[in-house]
């Protein structure tokens, strides 16, 4: 028992990484911005497995009519809905261009 205390003095808990340093540098702006970023690379990911799935359902379908017409509007609809994302992160960016208002890296203006 004498010999585990010294090893046991020797071990330091505190944290020595730079992975929680950012912390308290987190702002109302920045948790939004991150949402905006995650819900359109979530969408993008969901509608891209869509037509993904859609393809495999469309050659799964062995010219069964009612499949294919299935599959290919499935297709149809990943595309819009495709291009509705990429229209969304257009517009934000074209925002950022002309305003200078950077909705990825959101800062509200305060008088402070």
């Amino acid at each position: 028992m004498n010999l585990v205390k010294p090893a046991l003095a020797q071990i330091k808990l505190e944290p020595k990484g730079t992975d929680f340093d950012s912390l308290p540098n987190i702002t109302i702006p920045g948790i939004v911005s991150g949402a905006i970023n995650l819900v359109l690379v979530l969408a993008a990911l969901v509608f891209f497995f869509m037509l993904v799935w859609g393809g495999v359902r469309w050659i799964m379908s062995q010219g069964d009519k009612g499949n294919v017409e299935n599959a290919r509007n499935q297709i149809t609809n990943a595309l819009i809905g495709l291009a509705i994302i990429f229209a969304a992160w257009a517009i934000m960016k074209l925002i950022e261009t002309l305003f200078g208002v950077s909705i990825f890296n959101l800062s509200i203006p305060t008088f402070l």
